[in-house]
């Protein structure tokens, strides 16, 4: 069973045996704009992210909106008779009230005004407060294929941000969905990117303090006797770090004695060695003395070879001699205690 209407030159027919509706000869189907394009809509913003569902409708109309120019020059052929029909098969179709305000071939330039659009609907719906990207990207596709050059859209006005109608003024571009997609692409990477450098920046800074923390402690091993354990690598960084730490905390301890301990000393270099120096400058001038303890074989070798003077500084290649050496310039020693009979 089938039922055809003529509304303004534009055809419907119903194949009620097949389930089949018919617009202009073409299969169409019908959607409750209020309800179920609303939620097709919302679903893809959902997924895809705002961003990328306007760019994802936005490239859809323009695609669309060649596939009619091509079907209209097919059937009509001329440009000027396709614009003059357009409007009233978009308005009967139920895509708003259209009007083509003006448009030129030879200058590449179109303005188009629309009205209650079924986008602005569904935008509405959705509590919308932005120009869809739907319809001007179909018409900038309508356009492209009718001049033959690629055509882009501005939005001048937007019946959604409260004028009465919305108007989209195409102009000539390189502006091209495709272009488009790569654009959100790398602004995509470059937001990841970013957000990683950041993430990185932010634990080297946690690990930074974390280190700065443990790897510089001063221990009190005896009355007056302080250790400080050289770990790792020092470069100047760290150097600092090291040496502020331990001047700044050094009077509190009242101590007569400090033993570096160089066994877990990795990387000496002529930093390191000059740094060492420094140290044991800088905490003479506190009134306490440095020892050096954990001379490796490798490091002592390290240290005749780079000509630096150290003989003033104690050196013992393990840290009980080191303690023993510092009490015995206290006049102490190390005793067993007897046992109880």
């Amino acid at each position: 069973m089938k039922h055809a209407i003529d509304i303004s030159g534009s055809l419907f027919d119903w194949d009620l045996v097949n389930g089949e509706v018919h617009f202009e000869n073409e299969r169409v189907v019908l959607f409750w704009v209020d309800t179920a394009f609303k939620t097709l809509f919302d679903t893809i913003e959902e997924i895809a992210g705002h961003k990328e569902s306007r760019l994802v409708l936005e490239t859809s109309g323009y695609r669309t909106g060649t596939i009619v120019s091509d079907f209209y020059k097919r059937s009509l052929g001329k440009v000027d008779d396709i614009l003059g029909k357009l409007p009233t098969t978009y308005v009967t179709a139920g895509w708003g009230d259209t009007e083509i305000l003006s448009y030129s071939k030879e200058e590449l330039h179109a303005v188009i005004r629309v009205r209650n659009s079924w986008e602005y609907q569904v935008n509405k719906e959705q509590g919308k407060n932005q120009e869809g990207t739907f319809l001007p990207g179909h018409w900038a596709g309508v356009l492209t294929g009718l001049f033959g050059e690629k055509m882009w859209y501005k939005v001048n006005r937007s019946q959604l941000e409260g004028d009465q109608y919305s108007e989209y003024e195409f102009n000539h571009s390189d502006i091209t969905p495709s272009l488009n997609v790569s654009a959100l692409i790398e602004e995509q990477t470059n937001e990841m990117q970013q957000k990683m450098e950041l993430a990185a920046a932010e634990r080297t800074h946690t690990l930074s303090s974390i280190i700065k923390e443990i790897s510089s402690p001063i221990i009190p091993v005896l009355d007056s006797i302080l250790v400080v354990p050289l770990v790792g690598r020092y470069d100047e960084t760290r150097g600092e770090e090291l040496l502020n730490r331990t001047l700044l905390n050094l009077p509190g301890y009242k101590a007569d004695y400090l033993i570096l301990d160089a066994t877990s000393l990795i990387g000496v270099d002529e930093f390191t060695l000059n740094f060492i120096q420094k140290f044991v400058a800088a905490t003479s001038l506190l009134g306490t003395r440095c020892l050096l303890v954990g001379i490796s074989a490798e490091f002592s070798i390290q240290i005749a070879q780079s000509g630096h003077d150290i003989k003033r500084i104690p050196c013992f290649s393990v840290l009980q001699q080191g303690i023993h050496y510092a009490l015995d310039q206290m006049g102490l020693f190390i005793t067993k205690k007897n046992p109880v009979s």
